[in-house]
């Protein structure tokens, strides 16, 4: 057995019998001190400890989402119509996807940029519009329109079909024989039945199907009548629409809410469209015209016309990760567009790359990275609005350059990804129909932010030392303190004497 007094012969901390010591007050004084600079180094180290350190690196992008990158964006057109709105995408790989609709919704806007309506929907491209083949008819079958007399022939028929068309335009000039062959037939059939079956109920014996006066097909030279297709929204030629009377007046200024006719445009198809027009409309011409479906399919090429010239797109597209352009234009395969009257401003509510970050995710990264999140929605809440200045033809073109930021915490968690861009913008004329056309391209390299964790043993170190540190100082500090005032007591008392 080992004896008590061996044990205590190791004892670091030997005691002092309190009676052989002498507390003095610059002890005590110096005691205070030294115990209020404990506490607010200790202080200081936890604060320390409990704070967030990170440390930043750029490295090789090494992305967890693959080859794509998500575009998120929110942008109102107030002169471009919903009708033509398209967004495509090209890259330097060569990939170009025209007209995407699968994640894109379009709503009409006002000139204060809220949606008038629901959303707007294009419907599906049925097939490539058929033409007539080289019918050539030189004769004016259709009624022609202006200002004056527009709004008296669409309270005069029960349906009003319109071509708005531009002598210069190649679709137009393809659909005028078709368009004023099928109205000469549509005027023959109707004062052929008047005469002979004038006390009938007007049938035609041919296809069944009752024809009067009930309809009128005209035409509108939006080279001469620009106000009027303005009013109308007209943005591309031939733009066919249905008007109908009575029940399509709406109540604010006696605006007619109608349809966008998409169809074929050879003779045949164009009648067979008239005749279902009247199909399920009495043979009163007094009476409202009532809506109806065909059987035969032909309803699905006419869609409700956008009721404003303004369009605001929304959604989201993926793209690879190489340079490329997201461009947003009036596009169309059988109608053309004037240029010089294309005007593309527009203003982002949003435009962000990678997918959307909740307000409580991105306040814990602000908690840890302050700076983060300033520059992944640079674009949010501008305009760039083309006040004709340049002219017409004028592109908006935005060159965006982005970065991929990581932020890891200390436990290897990823906490999110996000991409910052910066943005240059400007206004380009050229030669061709205006855009909007965004330029992306990602850097190979991204920041990734590690948060630094302090380990609770280099806390507690750190403690002891500033414990152990400030006593032993303070101690060292007291005997020279003590000794001194002994020294000086001794030497006067050595002068007394």
């Amino acid at each position: 057995m080992i004896s008590t007094g061996k044990i205590k012969s190791v004892d670091f901390y030997r005691k002092i019998p309190r009676d052989l010591t002498e507390a003095s007050l610059s002890g005590a004084g110096l005691s205070i001190v030294a115990a209020l600079a404990m506490m607010f180094l200790f202080g200081m180290e936890l604060n320390s400890y409990l704070a967030f350190s990170t440390s930043t690196s750029v490295i090789v992008d090494k992305s967890s989402d693959g080859d794509f990158l998500r575009i998120e964006f929110n942008i109102s057109f107030p002169a471009l119509s919903c009708e033509f709105a398209s967004v495509d995408i090209s890259d330097v790989l060569g990939t170009n996807r025209l007209n995407i609709t699968k994640t894109i919704r379009k709503f009409s806007i006002g000139p204060d940029l809220k949606p008038t309506g629901s959303e707007f929907h294009s419907g599906p491209t049925l097939h490539d519009i058929k033409h007539g083949d080289g019918d050539e008819y030189a004769g004016d079958g259709s009624v022609s329109l202006t200002a004056r007399t527009f709004e008296k022939f669409t309270h005069q028929h029960p349906i009003l079909v319109v071509n708005f068309y531009a002598p210069w335009c190649y679709w137009s000039n393809r659909l005028k024989p078709s368009w004023e062959k099928a109205a000469k037939i549509i005027r023959e059939r109707c004062f052929i039945l008047k005469v002979i079956l004038f006390s009938s109920r007007f049938y035609d014996f041919s296809s069944g199907t009752k024809i009067d006066g009930r309809i009128l097909l005209a035409k509108v030279d939006c080279t001469e009548e620009g106000d009027l297709c303005k009013r109308n929204h007209i943005q591309g030629y031939p733009s066919i629409r249905i008007f109908r009377k009575g029940s399509d007046v709406r109540d604010d200024h006696g605006h007619h809410d109608h349809e966008s006719y998409y169809g074929d445009r050879d003779t045949d198809s164009l009648v067979k469209t008239m005749e279902n027009l009247v199909a399920p409309i009495p043979v009163e011409a007094q009476k409202l015209a009532l809506e109806g479906k065909s059987d035969n399919g032909t309803d699905n090429a006419k869609r409700p016309a956008p009721l404003t010239g303004g369009c605001r797109i929304e959604g989201y597209v993926r793209v690879k990760k190489v340079p490329g352009n997201l461009v947003i234009s009036a596009h169309s395969g059988a109608h053309s567009f004037d240029a010089s009257q294309m005007n593309m401003s527009h203003v982002i509510s949003h435009f962000s790359f990678g997918r959307m970050i909740t307000p409580k995710v991105m306040s814990d990264v602000k908690r840890l990275v302050p700076y983060l999140g300033g520059s992944h929605d640079r674009l949010n809440g501008r305009s760039f609005i083309n006040h004709r200045d340049l002219g017409a033809n004028v592109t908006i073109e935005h060159y965006l350059q982005i970065v991929k930021s990581e932020v890891i915490t200390g436990r290897n968690h990823k906490l999110i990804e996000e991409y910052e861009y910066t943005a240059h913008s400007s206004l380009v004329q050229g030669l061709q129909v205006p855009v909007a056309k965004f330029h992306f391209e990602l850097s190979p390299m991204q920041v990734l932010i590690t948060e630094n964790q302090k380990s609770f043993s280099h806390f507690i170190t750190n403690v002891c030392a500033i414990i152990g540190g400030v006593f032993t100082v303070a101690g060292i500090v007291d005997s020279i303190l003590h000794n001194t005032i002994r020294m000086m007591r001794k030497i006067e008392l050595g002068k007394n004497f």
